[in-house]
């Protein structure tokens, strides 16, 4: 299966077609001012045709094992300008999480732009004051809208989607704010069909304690879920103001249980290790979420 991935190496834009072994140097390709978004596009959402024009791209680098730390990831697909991405996702999508209420449809949120996503290692921020945060280990898909607006897949890739839960579970009203914490996203992109099985690991470390505070196993997957894929994406995408030409969606497909439901309280400064073991790929992230700021005494007249 091919793995794109995109970085920067010695001030150039380069992409790479496969999923690196640690240690091991790394092939890359220069994109020579080409847009990752415009080869989606002319290869009609066709993973295969797309791994094949990467491929045939003119002038392959390799990055020694050495060398490695030069070369600077990207999450996948995202362009310069992160205003011209949109990272969202949606909700109780999981078998697990079927209730007596569950819609007809699931829930949709937007988490925020394309500067929302963070890779492994940077921090993930979350409001000041959150009630009570959770990983959520999910697949991201990513798409592609063209000029004309249609929408064009590309891929899929994992990802944590920091949640409030506390809010919502305090006002099942504020899902939109419980959502608007950073995301992690793996580099990789898998050029092929959303995976019908994924299954993972989670571990949590807490800041100045040794061992883990919390660790608890995961089961995504298109299998996992209690609605129709090709259904959820229809419906999402049949509105106009979500296809503006250029734009680059995310899509967290929603997750199975989380540290939450474990009873583990997620703190400031927790690392949180999301090893989706089916696949290969680990995400690794510290959560930041601030205390809340007491306001400042109102200024007395005549002072």
């Amino acid at each position: 299966m091919p793995v794109l991935f995109e970085c920067t190496y010695r001030g150039r834009r380069h992409v790479g077609l496969e999923l690196p072994a640690d240690g091991e140097p790394l092939r890359l390709r220069p994109l020579g001012g080409r847009d990752l978004r415009t080869l989606v596009v002319d290869a009609g959402g066709d993973p295969a045709a797309l791994a094949a024009a990467l491929a045939d791209l003119p002038g392959e680098v390799t990055v020694p094992a050495e060398d490695r730390e030069a070369v600077r990831m990207r999450p996948p697909l995202l362009p310069d300008h992160t205003g011209d991405a949109m990272v969202s996702g949606f909700m109780q999508t999981h078998n697990v999480k079927v209730e007596a209420d569950t819609p007809a449809q699931p829930n949709w949120f937007v988490k925020g732009l394309g500067d929302t996503l963070k890779l492994p290692g940077e921090d993930l921020r979350a409001p000041a004051g959150s009630v009570a945060l959770c990983e959520e280990a999910e697949i991201v898909l990513v798409h592609v809208t063209d000029g004309n607006g249609e929408l064009h897949y590309a891929g899929y890739t994992f990802g944590n989607d920091l949640t409030d839960i506390g809010r919502f579970r305090r006002h099942r009203g504020h899902l939109s704010y419980a959502k608007l914490c950073d995301a992690a996203v793996a580099p990789w992109l898998f050029l092929d069909a959303p995976p019908r099985h994924v299954t993972g690991r989670v571990t949590i470390e807490r800041e100045g304690a040794e061992g883990a505070a919390w660790e608890g196993e995961f089961t995504t997957g298109t299998k996992a879920l209690h609605y129709g894929l090709d259904s959820m994406m229809s419906e999402l995408f049949s509105y106009d103001t979500l296809r503006t030409p250029g734009r680059v969606h995310y899509v967290y497909i929603g997750a199975d249980r989380s540290s939450f439901h474990g009873g583990h309280e997620m703190a400031d400064g927790d690392r949180v290790t999301l090893e989706f073991t089916s696949h290969g790929v680990t995400l690794a992230n510290t959560v930041r979420c601030p205390s809340p700021t007491a306001p400042e005494p109102a200024a007395r007249e005549g002072s």
